[in-house]
């Protein structure tokens, strides 16, 4: 788990917020034994998480399309091509909606700001070097070049993020 103990306070406040805005409809299917506290979704959401990431284009159509996901320090990331139509979407309308759904017994949903970010920073040094530790077993050294040269990432800053669970034998899958 990368979060420290300030960015689990900040996320905690964030699902907090987020159900206390939350429709009935949402409340009645999210109810509070349903819910995954700041710890528990950090601790799930390690290593490379498939997202459904949702796009706004140029006349207010969603697009939706998968993402590799990260979980970093309480936030989602994630890679494409720097020339990739999703990015083109997000430079222009940053609004992005997206979803971990691994199985019925599962599914986070963040709704925010995507950000483009520069992962030569110093500020993201940490981040890079999660994404190498994930990826570069997978794929061998060479992966590093093609995070250099052709890839971008980002990450959604979150107005809302809201969890669901079920336990293993309720929902007869595993998480």
């Amino acid at each position: 788990m990368h979060e420290t103990p300030d960015d689990l306070v900040s996320l905690q406040r964030l699902l907090d917020e987020s159900f206390a805005h939350a429709g009935p409809h949402l409340l009645s299917i999210i109810e509070p034994s349903r819910r995954l506290s700041a710890v528990e979704v950090s601790d799930r959401l390690q290593g490379m998480r498939l997202l459904a990431l949702a796009t706004v284009t140029q006349d207010g159509r969603p697009l939706v399309g998968p993402v590799d996901g990260i979980f970093f320090r309480g936030s989602f990331y994630f890679g494409s091509s720097p020339d990739s139509v999703r990015l083109r979407h997000i430079r222009s309308r940053p609004a992005v909606s997206a979803t971990h759904v691994p199985s019925e017994a599962l599914a986070v949903t963040v709704h925010g700001e995507a950000r483009p970010i520069d992962l030569e920073a110093s500020e993201h040094e940490q981040f890079r070097q999660t994404v190498l530790d994930i990826y570069t077993p997978q794929y061998g050294a060479d992966w590093e070049s093609f995070l250099e040269e052709e890839s971008a990432y980002v990450r959604i800053d979150a107005r809302r993020m809201f969890t669901f669970h079920m336990d293993e034998t309720s929902s007869g899958d595993e998480r």
